[in-house]
């Protein structure tokens, strides 16, 4: 059976045995240089493009053995810019990205393996990075960590450490990153290690091992988010989603958006209005075809939701806070939850007079925390609500179930 075979064998083997782990975790390998830009030419003559490719290739082979997903920004010898490599990889919505290199000195007394990534406690004013790679300087870190550390264990280089640095694949990305120096091809020791099929494999299954050993953030863009918790959480109850490894949690949600999480949370089929359900007309935005179809058609069914006089229903338009807070109320309503009455002429908050109409289901929802304001004093209930928010509000009601 020839090589590629058996990876494919394997590939489909993992996907029997392990249907929603195997792949789940997604690599990007980019060999460093290629095509008409060799590198480091090592002391032998060996160019630091085949090195790398090489290693690469092995790379990949090790990482489809322990079930995660692999793509490459190059399998073969080709030149790609640093900014078509950035760009490869933010397209594949991957967990983490590995650039493959060997090091070089003007000297030939430095040996050893070093990683590098970017630190935001490091900034360089002529090299700014993407806010992402700020917020991710501690997963890349670890990332970077985790490398060295097998690497050095399984090849008895030399440490030479980490390294905050500023080079571009590590700089201007959107997930963890890191850029691993095998081996220095000035050295001559080292260049004839580099030259052996056998030490690149060793190298290639260090690498691996290295990353099978980091876990990478639910989602890239919440790091740091202030309501991470809250959305992996959410995650976790199956209540809301990303798309692929970002979350986009600040992003204002979609009213089809906000019907689909109160599916899963009140499972709209099982619910009766209180007078007969409205028949559901129909609206030029929402075809069959649209994603939402069905989710829309229940809330406007149960009477959550009311079409415009242009006969539309904007499932892609931005929901309101004030528009969640009465919609959410009232399926707490439907489920036996009452809604209670602020008292006449009294402010929920600074700009929610008792008189408005979703009044009593911030003045319900607040007093049973389950919302905040943006403010101690402003709900600011005609502002449209982010992912970020609603996932929060959803962790309070979770929270305060009976």
């Amino acid at each position: 059976m020839r090589k590629s075979s058996k990876l494919l064998w394997l590939t489909l083997v993992l996907l029997l045995v392990f249907p929603y782990e195997a792949m789940a975790y997604k690599v990007v390998v980019d060999p460093g240089h290629g095509g008409s830009d060799p590198g480091a030419i090592g002391v032998n003559g060996l160019k630091e493009k085949t090195v790398n490719l090489d290693i690469s290739l092995k790379l990949r082979d090790e990482l489809i053995k322990k079930g995660i997903g692999v793509v490459m920004t190059r399998s073969d010898d080709r030149y790609l810019t640093l900014a078509e490599r950035v760009e490869f990889t933010n397209a594949q919505k991957a967990d983490i990205l590995v650039s493959v290199h060997a090091n070089s000195n003007p000297s030939s007394s430095p040996g050893g393996s070093q990683v590098l990534y970017y630190d935001s406690a490091y900034p360089q004013s002529s090299y700014p990075a993407s806010p992402e790679m700020e917020a991710l300087t501690p997963y890349s870190k670890q990332l970077a960590q985790k490398v060295l550390n097998s690497v050095l264990k399984q090849t008895g280089l030399k440490d030479q450490g980490l390294v905050p640095s500023a080079v571009y694949v590590v700089r201007k990305g959107t997930i963890p990153s890191v850029l691993v120096e095998t081996a220095f091809l000035s050295n001559s020791k080292e260049a004839a290690m580099l030259a052996d099929s056998a030490f690149r494999q060793k190298m290639a299954k260090a690498i691996a091992d290295g990353i099978a050993e980091f876990q990478p953030p639910v989602f890239a863009d919440t790091s740091v988010h202030w309501a991470k918790d809250a959305i992996l959480r959410m995650k976790n109850k199956g209540w809301m989603e990303g798309i692929g490894n970002l979350f986009e949690p600040n992003r204002a949600l979609t009213r089809a958006e906000f019907v689909t999480v109160m599916d899963r949370v009140f499972h709209l089929d099982g619910l009766t209005s209180d007078g007969p359900d409205n028949e559901v007309p129909v609206f030029s935005d929402l075809k069959s075809n649209h994603w939402s179809y069905t989710v829309m058609s229940k809330a406007v069914r149960l009477g959550l939701l009311d079409g415009y006089e242009d006969h539309t229903v904007r499932p892609n338009q931005p929901i309101t806070r004030g528009e969640v807070a009465a919609v959410f109320q009232r399926l707490r309503q439907m489920t036996g939850v009452p809604t209670q009455t602020p008292p006449s002429g009294s402010l929920v908050f600074n700009d929610v007079p008792a008189s408005a109409w979703y009044a009593p289901a911030v003045f319900t929802l607040k007093k049973a925390g389950i919302i905040d304001g943006v403010t101690n004093t402003e709900f600011k209930p005609n502002r449209y609500i982010s992912r970020a928010e609603i996932a929060a509000m959803m962790d309070r009601y979770a929270t305060n179930q009976p």
